[in-house]
């Protein structure tokens, strides 16, 4: 019997930012989510209730990338002013600058241990720095035009990039070459990241597909094409089993990856969707838009427990471990279209906890130093950044690195739609009340495993239940939705009864006005 899963819910909105968002990262301590900006601030936002929010000012472009480190202590940023900075979340707003890149830095990541960071740039390079001594180490140059995006894989022995030439790179760390080069790309890669465990690797592009290769066999093993329009960044969930995507059509989609097939459509920004990420537990992501807004959503539709997915596949023909994704071999084209019967999610949900928080303005640049064709070492940062711990848990969530030309074109476009979407909603404002309640009540109840010992008939029965009531109420949201469906035909179709009885009268007035001169004309002869 298929789980139910919940629909994911939009939990607050951060407004704050005066331009489009580019880039999204929580904190691993779960505690605050920092975000970019066109605008050239770093917000780091405190998802407590009514917590303050701290802005940043030290860069002089854009703002394209950002990720905390894994230990927490330090923020990393890149910019079209052509610098990367660390900065320290604290009410010092201190940072250190970075340069040695010749033109605008389109992301910035750290390794999973903390230690290096490696950028990508328009200067056709990908560079790799030391946090620790605080100093380039080393460049990778084979990409033919600008370089998207840049990441670390989990264990640190590979980085893979992506451009405008077409190709997604894997670069070996320890003998800095290019040990594979991956040309599927139908037009610019905007995009590009590592599942948890480092056995696949992910990318998105202009062309509006999501590409997912396993590195051990060097496949293509899945491939979607959900997006009307360019992807401009995705994220992994935790769990390696979802992903979602951020496109300039306006839309988040959810892909579940296990049944190979997208799950959900959410419509929450006026405009192009620049960024997503999952946090790191996977619990909440987060979205930034053309429209100003960072949005974080509860995931919910993960609700289904590791047991769940661990009795799914114990009925596959192989009994090994439980898979991930790198296990599934398509049996035949993986080319996913939109399916009609997809879950589209609106974002009318009550927002309690949304007030707008009190900003603390801060940042200095109290280190700057060039570090043109040399490896100078910086002057150093505060200790904390020189002691950084190693860190075993899960992927940092990813930046936006799309091409920023064309965000704000596609954003008016979108608002268009949007004007249309919320007459719509407006209609069925009523009914989503009532229906939000009855959804609410409906969790998902995890299966046992049952790992070859019998359980009790009382168990087995309670289980039974259990699944009906879920169906119960299953039934009663869709009767729901098909009431609504139902009033909202009968308005259109009394709409255009009126409009067929204006069109008579007024066709009967023509004729008989037209009959009348008919009249004169005789009697006047």
């Amino acid at each position: 019997m298929a789980s139910v899963m919940e629909d994911p819910t939009l939990e607050r909105h951060f407004k704050g930012h005066k331009d489009a968002v580019t880039c999204a990262d929580f904190n691993p301590n779960r505690k605050q989510l920092a975000s970019g900006s066109l605008d050239k601030n770093l917000m780091i936002w405190n998802l407590a209730p009514k917590a303050r929010a701290f802005q940043f000012v030290g860069h002089q472009d854009v703002i394209t990338g950002v990720q905390f480190s894994p230990s927490s202590n330090l923020v990393a940023s890149s910019s079209k002013d052509r610098t990367v900075r660390l900065w320290t979340p604290s009410m010092k707003g201190e940072s250190t600058v970075f340069k040695a890149h010749t033109a605008a830095v389109r992301s910035v990541a750290f390794s999973h241990d903390g230690q290096r960071l490696v950028t990508a740039s328009d200067d056709k390079s990908v560079k790799v720095w030391s946090v620790h001594r605080q100093c380039f180490i080393y460049s990778l140059n084979q990409h033919t035009n600008w370089v998207r995006c840049a990441r670390f894989s989990p264990d640190g022995r590979i980085i893979a990039s992506c451009g405008d030439d077409r190709t997604v790179r894997l670069w070996d760390t320890s003998t800095k070459h290019c040990i594979n080069c991956l040309t599927d790309c139908g037009g610019s890669a905007t995009f590009v990241d590592f599942n948890s465990s480092g056995t696949c690797i992910a990318s998105s592009g202009a062309d509006s597909t999501l590409k997912i290769w396993d590195l051990r066999t060097n496949k293509l093993i899945q491939h979607y094409r959900v997006h009307s329009a360019g992807i401009n960044s995705f994220s992994f969930h935790p769990s390696n089993n979802y992903v979602i995507s951020g496109s300039n059509d306006g839309t988040i989609k959810i892909l579940d990856l296990l049944e190979g097939r997208l799950i959900y459509t959410l419509h929450g920004h006026k405009g192009a969707v620049i960024t997503v990420a999952f946090s790191r537990a996977g619990d909440v992501f987060a979205s930034g838009g053309a429209d100003s807004q960072v949005l974080l959503w509860k995931t919910n539709f993960d609700s289904r427990s590791y047991q769940d997915v661990l009795l799914q596949h114990s009925r596959r023909s192989t009994p090994d471990p439980p898979p991930h994704l790198s296990d599934i071999h398509p049996r035949g084209p993986h080319l996913h279209h939109p399916q009609p019967t997809a879950i589209q999610v609106s974002p009318a949900v009550k927002d309690t906890r949304s007030t707008e928080p009190h900003v603390i303005q801060l940042g200095q640049s109290v280190h700057g130093n060039m570090l043109l064709n040399s490896w100078p070492r910086l002057t150093p940062m505060q200790s904390a950044a020189a002691n950084s711990h190693h860190y075993n848990g899960l992927p940092a969530c990813h930046v936006a690195n799309s091409r920023l030309d064309g965000w704000i074109e596609g954003g008016s476009a979108s608002r268009a739609e949007s004007t249309a979407e919320n007459e719509t909603r407006a209609n069925r404002k009523e009914g989503k009340g009532r229906r939000e309640e009855e959804v609410e009540m409906s969790q998902t109840h995890p299966l046992e495993v049952l790992s070859g010992h019998p359980s009790s008939v009382s168990s087995t029965l309670r289980h039974i239940v259990q699944q009906l009531d879920i169906l119960t109420q299953t039934v009663s949201v869709l009767e729901e939705r098909l009431t609504l469906t139902e009033d909202k035909l009968k308005e259109c179709l009394s709409h255009q009864s009126q409009i067929l009885k204006d069109l008579r009268a007024s066709r009967t007035r023509r004729r008989t006005e037209s009959e009348g001169t008919d009249e004169s004309s005789v009697h006047s002869t």
